[in-house]
């Protein structure tokens, strides 16, 4: 049996589909992935046995590079992305006996499925993908929404966008293969039975009765690397410091951010480990109580950590969120302000105002987070997350797609 999963994003759009591999390979299933062509992506696939077909543009150069995607650029984004997916996908289906998509809207992903007549799996990582009464839909560009809206007519206007964005590319490449248009490209993507890969506590799913969603629970890659030597003996030396670290977010001026967390972190009397994500950001002096990591294990560093403060995005989240510490989330873009405000509505943490924190606002959030009724909750909150998601994913799929 062979399932070929596609993602395109950035590490939190990779890492679960990692995750997810590993536990089909476990179950004895081959595993062909194709997602963006960074080297990180494909060194992540290649260690959980999953065969890696590249997709489209390097998405570091495209978030963080010197020409980086704007806005602007949302047509052109589209287009590429169904053409490139298409062309990757086409050959890369050729044998399989499941097709599972996920990542920025994988809109020519179920064209390909049913060219081959295999089943079609649409994933989700947070429940405000998934049209429902009951929240809003994110942020999109296109038409804008219009103030006090209610919900259904911004769900409308989400579904106008993406078929102004999609339709002429995705049409083009189903004529190619005798397959008819498509009117409704957001419906057409994500079917009426969506899966969502969200902790139950951390994204809950508000029954929708239009939707029949399948929750598996938070696909999760465990890392066993250890910690490098030193940042242990950094850990060591004094009280359990602050992380701060903003992954792939394009944060602008990352010199001053630097500045802004670091002198938050001292305001409270604590030390920092400040990561340094897509923009490089580094440490202010050189000064003891602070630390400068790269790549590191996230599931072994911040159990030891006082709090982690971060840009919300899905996987940080979770990863914080399981270790039972606070977090402080400035969200930048996407599904952050949705992962910013769970953490508020959990206790476990605080929702920075703003992508841009100064002294001030960051020292105060931080002030809140560190509070031992904070700390407390973010602990309680822990002990109540699942952590087999990718497991249920893959028997499910397995289960689906089993031939005869």
């Amino acid at each position: 049996m062979r399932v070929l999963i596609t993602t395109y994003g950035s590490r939190g759009d990779v890492e679960p589909v990692a995750g997810l591999a590993r536990q089909l390979r476990e179950l004895g299933v081959q595993v062909r992935v194709c997602a963006p062509p960074d080297e990180e992506f494909a060194r992540l696939l290649t260690a959980v046995g999953a065969e890696t077909v590249p997709v489209g543009r390097s998405v570091r150069d495209l978030v963080a590079g010197p020409k980086r995607a704007t806005p602007a650029d949302a047509p052109q984004l589209a287009a590429m992305l169904v053409n490139s997916q298409f062309e990757a996908l086409l050959p890369a289906a050729q044998g399989c006996d499941a097709l599972v998509a996920t990542g920025l809207f994988p809109a020519a992903a179920r064209t390909v499925a049913e060219h081959y007549g295999i089943p079609y799996v649409f994933v989700s990582f947070l429940p405000g993908v998934l049209p429902s009464p009951h929240h809003p839909p994110l942020p999109r560009p296109g038409k804008p929404y219009p103030p006090g809206a209610d919900n259904a007519s911004l769900w409308d206007i989400d579904a106008e966008n993406l078929t102004a964005l999609y339709r002429t590319p995705l049409n083009e490449v189903r004529a190619s293969i005798d397959l008819p248009a498509v009117d409704d490209v957001r419906g057409h993507t994500l079917t009426d039975r969506p899966w969502l890969a969200s902790d139950p506590v951390l994204g809950p799913w508000p029954e929708t009765p239009e939707l029949e969603v399948v929750r598996t629970g938070t696909w999760i890659l465990p890392d066993e690397r250890p910690l490098a030597a030193d940042l242990e003996a950094f850990l060591d030396a004094g009280e359990a410091p602050v992380f701060v670290g903003f992954g792939s977010m394009p944060i602008r001026e990352p010199a001053e951010a630097s500045r802004v967390v670091i002198e938050s972190v001292r305001a409270q009397g604590r030390r920092a480990i400040l990561a340094k994500g897509w923009v490089d950001m580094a440490l202010t002096d050189a000064q003891d109580d602070c630390f400068s990591v790269g790549e590191v294990n996230h599931q072994t560093l911040f159990p030891r950590v006082a709090a982690v403060v971060h840009h919300g995005g899905a996987g940080t989240t979770a990863t914080a969120s399981r270790s039972g510490v606070p977090q402080v989330v400035v969200p930048q873009m996407a599904d952050q302000p949705y992962w910013a405000e769970r953490v508020t509505d959990l206790g476990i943490g605080v929702a920075h105002d703003g992508p841009i924190p100064t002294v001030e606002s960051l020292s105060a959030a931080l002030r809140t987070a560190l509070d031992s009724r904070t700390v407390e909750r973010a602990g309680e909150v822990a002990a109540d997350l699942r952590t087999d998601g990718a497991a249920v994913a893959a028997r499910l799929l397995v289960e689906m797609a089993r031939p005869d």
